[in-house]
C-alpha cells in the first residue's frame, strides 16, 4: 500500500519546484511581447515618418488646390493615403479652415476622404501575413471591414450633405455651443515611447550616412516594412501560444456576447494613444490568429473611428468657431456612420461580408491586395485629380 503521507511528501516539491518555473515562462513571454509590441509600433511609426519626410507639403498644398465637393474627397483621400494619418490632414484643414484658407463648407469633403484614407495603415499591416493563406485572408478581412464602413459611410452621408448640409449645420449649431470652452492634449505615451527610436534611426540615415530626404525616407520605409514582417511573424505566434489555449471557445463567445464593450475598448484605447491607425493595426494580427472574432473587432473598429475625433475636437475648442465645427464634422460623421450601420444585423453585416468576399479573393490571388491597395488608395484619386486638371484647362 502506497503510503499518502510519503506521496505528499514528495510532491510537494516537484510543485514548489514547478512555481518558479512557471513564473519565469510568464515573465520571458511577457518581456517578448512587450518587446515585439514595441518594434510593431515602431515599424508603423517609422511608416508614418517616412511618408511625412516626403509627402506632408505635397499634401498642404495639395488640400490648397480643392475645387468642388468629389475633388475635395479625393484630396482628403490621397493626401491621407500618402502621409498616412488622418490626424495629420485633419490638423492642416483646421488649421487651413481657422486662418480663412479654407471653408468649412469645402472641408467637408476632405475630411470624408481623410477618414478613408487612414485605414490604408491597417491593411498594410495584413499584408505580412501574406505567405500564410488562412492567416492572411482573417488578417485581411479584419483590415478593409475598416475600409467598407468608411466607404458606406461616405456613399451615403455625400450626397446627403450636398443636398442638405446636415453635417456642416449641425456642427455650427453644436459649435456654437462649445467655443470659449477650454481645450487640452491628451499625453500621448504610445508617441513618447516610439518615436525616440524613429528620431534616432532618422538622425542615423541623414547625419552619419549622409543620405537626403528622398533615400532617407526609402531607407526609413523599408526598414520600417522589415521590422513590420518580423515583429507580426513572432507577435502572431506568441499570441497564439497565449490565448489559443482550452478555453478558446469561451473567450470567443465571451468577445462574441460584448461587442458594445469591445467598442468602448476601441473607444478609449484610441483616445489614450491619439491614433485610430495603431489600435485597428493592433486588431489585424489578433484577427489574423482567430483569437478575436470579425463582429468584436468590428466594433471596436468603430469604437477607434471615434476615438480619433477626440483630441482634435478638445485641441480644437480654443480656436476659431470655424475650426470647432471642423473638428465636429469628423466627430458627427462617424458617430453618424455607426448609426446608419450597427444598430440593425443586416446592415452591420454588409461591411463585414465585402470585406471577408474580397480577402477570399485575395487569399486566392494575392495579386489582388496589391491592386486594390493601390488602385483604391492612390490610382482612383489621382484619375479624378487628373480629369478635373484637364476639365479646368479646356
Amino acid at each position: 500500500m502506497v503510503d499518502p503521507a510519503k506521496t505528499a511528501d514528495h510532491g510537494a516539491p516537484d510543485s514548489v519546484r514547478a512555481a518558479p518555473q512557471r513564473t519565469v515562462v510568464v515573465l520571458v513571454n511577457a518581456l517578448a511581447l512587450a518587446g515585439l509590441l514595441y518594434v510593431f509600433l515602431v515599424a508603423i511609426a517609422m511608416f508614418g515618418a517616412a511618408f511625412k519626410m516626403l509627402g506632408s507639403d505635397f499634401s498642404a498644398r495639395l488640400i490648397t488646390t480643392t475645387a468642388n465637393p468629389v475633388i475635395g474627397l479625393m484630396i482628403g483621400l490621397l493626401s491621407t493615403s500618402i502621409i498616412q494619418s488622418s490626424s495629420s490632414t485633419t490638423s492642416i484643414v483646421v488649421g487651413m479652415v481657422a486662418g480663412g484658407a479654407l471653408t468649412v463648407r469645402g472641408a467637408i469633403p476632405i475630411m470624408m476622404g481623410a477618414n478613408l484614407g487612414t485605414t490604408i495603415t491597417n491593411t498594410l499591416v495584413a499584408m505580412a501575413s501574406m505567405n500564410r493563406r488562412s492567416e492572411f485572408q482573417r488578417a485581411f478581412a479584419g483590415a478593409t471591414m475598416h475600409d467598407f464602413f468608411n466607404l458606406l459611410t461616405i456613399l451615403v452621408l455625400f450626397p446627403l450633405e450636398m443636398s442638405t448640409r446636415y453635417l456642416e449645420r449641425t456642427a455650427t449649431w453644436l459649435s456654437e455651443h462649445l467655443v470659449g470652452s477650454s481645450g487640452g492634449e491628451f499625453p500621448n505615451p504610445v508617441k513618447d515611447v516610439t518615436m525616440p527610436a524613429v528620431h534616432a534611426i532618422e538622425d542615423l540615415l541623414t547625419g552619419p550616412l549622409h543620405l537626403s530626404t528622398s533615400p532617407a525616407a526609402v531607407t526609413l520605409f523599408v526598414v520600417g516594412l522589415v521590422a513590420l514582417f518580423v515583429s507580426l511573424a513572432f507577435l502572431t505566434k506568441l499570441l497564439k501560444k497565449l490565448f489559443l489555449s482550452g478555453s478558446e471557445n469561451a473567450l470567443t463567445e465571451r468577445m462574441r456576447g460584448n461587442e458594445l464593450m469591445a467598442m468602448f475598448v476601441g473607444l478609449v484605447i484610441t483616445v489614450a494613444v491619439q491614433s485610430s491607425s495603431i489600435t485597428t493595426s493592433l486588431l489585424v494580427p489578433l484577427i489574423g490568429a482567430g483569437i478575436i472574432p470579425l463582429g468584436p473587432a468590428f466594433a471596436a473598429t468603430l469604437g477607434a473611428n471615434v476615438g480619433t475625433c477626440v483630441t482634435a475636437l478638445l485641441a480644437s475648442l480654443t480656436g476659431t468657431p470655424q475650426s470647432v465645427t471642423v473638428a465636429l464634422v469628423h466627430l458627427l460623421f462617424n458617430i453618424t456612420g455607426i448609426a446608419i450601420f450597427y444598430p440593425l444585423p443586416m446592415l452591420r453585416r454588409i461591411p463585414i461580408w465585402l470585406a471577408t468576399t474580397l480577402a477570399r479573393k485575395t487569399a486566392q490571388r494575392r495579386v489582388y491586395a496589391i491592386v486594390y491597395i493601390v488602385g483604391v488608395f492612390f490610382v482612383m484619386p489621382l484619375a479624378f485629380l487628373l480629369l478635373d486638371k484637364v476639365m479646368r484647362g479646356r
